[in-house]
């Protein structure tokens, strides 16, 4: 009988070291899995860190792209419009170039006088044409603000309404940018045939 006890102790004893031993077996399969989870979840962080910095590079050397071809613009800018002070001072010599052809009387002593001022003056609109810098063309034309500034209406049977009846001073542009609008007087249409009271 006792060797039956001791028979049903070891036994006992055997299935507890057997449940001890699953016992550790399955915290360190939990200990293992934990880690398998940390490390993947580890790995996910890296990965989407990772990501992020790859996106932050990247806009950055966009904009700095960006910002250079910016910077080349407004330096090319500069440099193609530098002479437009010049241009104005020069145009204002145009100007009188043009009144003094009008102003010159169709005398016959006056004639080489007028045709060599109006030389001249054809000399500088070809030497201003070559710079690419053109007359902006109103009589006649509709007026538009972004090339024409209007000084004064009047009515005009020839020129509807709206159109640039008569221009003051000439205007100019220089590659694209108008460095003078035309000083014109706007057309308001025919004057009405009813007195004004």
């Amino acid at each position: 009988m006792k060797q039956e006890e001791n028979k049903s102790q070891e036994e006992m004893d055997a299935m507890d070291a057997v449940h001890e031993d699953e016992g550790s077996q399955d915290e360190a399969m939990q200990e293992d899995n934990a880690g398998v989870e940390s490390r993947d979840a580890e790995i996910e962080r890296l990965r989407a860190s990772s990501e992020s910095a790859e996106k932050r590079v990247l806009q950055a050397q966009a904009e700095a792209e960006n910002f250079r071809k910016r910077m080349r613009r407004d330096f090319e800018d500069q440099l193609r419009y530098a002479a437009v002070p010049l241009v104005n001072d020069l145009l204002q010599v145009r100007d009188n170039l043009h009144r003094a052809i009008e102003a010159s009387g169709s005398t016959s002593e006056s004639d080489g006088l007028r045709e060599g001022v109006a030389m001249v003056a054809k000399q500088l609109d070809d030497t201003l044409a070559k710079y690419q810098i053109r007359e902006i063309p109103a009589a006649g034309e509709l007026f538009d603000p972004n090339y024409h500034e209007a000084i004064s209406q009047i009515p005009s049977d020839e020129h509807p309404a709206g159109t640039v009846a008569h221009v003051a001073v000439t205007g100019f542009q220089m590659h694209d940018r108008v460095i003078r609008p035309s000083q014109v007087i706007v057309s308001t249409g025919p004057a009405s045939d009813t007195p004004a009271n």
